[in-house]
This record gives C-alpha cells, structure tokens and sequence, in this order.
C-alpha cells in the first residue's frame, strides 16, 4: 500500500479549514453555506468569508455543473493525440487557441513527450470524430502526426484525489 503524495509547499497558506472546505465543495459545490459551515466546525459568516477568500487568492477558480454529454446528443467521446511538426513549434500557442474554441473539445492538455497535445472530444459519431480530425488538425500543415482513440468509458474521480494530499 502506497502512502498518499503530500504537498511539499502551502504558497497559498491553506490551513486545515481552508483544505477541508476545498475538499467539500470540490465534491459538491452546489454545497449551502450553512451545511459547509456546519460540516467544518465553523460559523456560517466565518465560512462565507473564507470561501471569498479562497476565491480571491485563485485557489477556487470556477463552479462548473457536470453535464452528461450523451443527453445533448454526444454519444461517443475520443481522445486525439497530436504531434506538431519540429519547425512549426512556434505555432503551438495559435493551434492550442483555435482548438480550445472547437465545441466539441471537452479538454486540451499540452504535453512533455512525443506528442505535444492530447485533446479529449465528445462528437456524436465515428464520421463525426473523422471530421473533425480532418477539418483541424490534418489540414494544418503544422501537424505532423494524429492518432484517434476511441473512449469507450470514462470515470471522474469523485475527489480528483484532493481527499488525498487534504
């Protein structure tokens, strides 16, 4: 059993209350005041002041709703490798633009390694996903190699593993 990664430095100077209200609303952030005040042993204007905070100094970033994509009609997800072509390196910040602004880009991670993007899209279909491969990524001349996998499950984590370093 391995133990669970700790975090070396605190540049955000998160005490015990602070990490376990991430935790909780990391988990549920439609989460009351009143019920987060409550499950950390404080007041409800004292937690409400320290989620401001927390939102202030750029530790909680944005609320988001998961959305299952299958409802709006998006029944297949995939994962698209890319690899930039040695003298169009300079491009990399352009292309990582324009297909942040593709809607069915559900995330773009740039990588250290062999491929230089990896981009998770949710399409409705097979030729769904071959279009838009073609459309924004082979007919770059800067891209000088893709490779599609399928996504045939996907879980997320219920706590990313914040529970773990918390």
């Amino acid at each position: 059993m391995t133990d669970a990664p700790q975090i070396s430095a605190n540049p955000y100077g998160l005490d015990g209350i602070d990490r376990e209200i991430v935790a909780l609303l990391h988990e549920n952030a439609r989460l009351p005041n009143v019920d987060l005040a409550k499950q950390v042993g404080i007041s409800p204007s004292t937690c409400l002041a320290r989620v401001r905070s927390l939102r202030e100094r750029g530790v909680i970033v944005r609320y988001t709703a998961e959305i299952n994509p299958a409802a709006l009609g998006f029944t297949l997800q995939a994962l698209v490798s890319v690899r930039i072509r040695p003298g169009a390196r300079h491009l990399m910040e352009q292309i990582s633009d324009e297909l942040r602004r593709e809607p069915e880009v559900a995330q773009l991670f740039f990588l250290g390694g062999t491929e230089d993007f990896l981009i998770h899209v949710r399409v409705r279909d097979s030729e769904h996903v071959r279009q838009f491969v073609l459309k924004n990524l082979s007919a770059n001349p800067a891209v000088a190699l893709t490779e599609t996998n399928l996504v045939f499950e996907h879980h997320t984590a219920h706590s990313a593993g914040l529970r773990a370093v918390l």
